[in-house]
């Protein structure tokens, strides 16, 4: 089941500085992130393989997560916010602010066949 994490965060009056490491619970094989969206939805699907590390680095949008028993809502809003899904994990990413951009580390290089667009009953 998806999760959130808190990223260490150190803040002085210089402003702000975000860590990420020894958090991400595999190992990361692939970043890329997403920006510029319209008002559509972007994922709908879940992985045979792949784990994910979802951080919205600036502006916010929601992701709708379903493992096969349940469904929840998660809003990320804060650079600091780290969701992270498992490859059971069906799910979509919508309300994207126009700012918005969400920066996703995976654990596995692209592969079509590891993608499983079909959701749960």
């Amino acid at each position: 089941m998806a999760r959130l994490i808190d990223l260490k965060t150190y803040t002085d009056t210089r402003g702000n500085l975000t860590v990420i490491e020894k958090v991400i619970p595999f190992e990361i094989k692939r970043i890329f992130y997403i920006y510029g969206v319209d008002d559509s939805k972007r994922g709908g699907h879940r992985h045979h393989r792949t784990y994910q590390a979802a951080i919205c680095i600036q502006g916010s949008c929601i992701i709708y997560n379903n493992d096969g028993n349940s469904g929840k809502e998660y809003l990320l809003d804060a650079p600091s916010k780290c969701l992270i899904l498992e490859p059971a994990d069906w799910h979509t990413m919508f309300a994207f602010t126009p700012d918005a951009i969400l920066m996703v580390l995976a654990s596995e290089n692209f592969d079509q066949a590891d993608y499983i667009f079909e959701p749960y009953p």
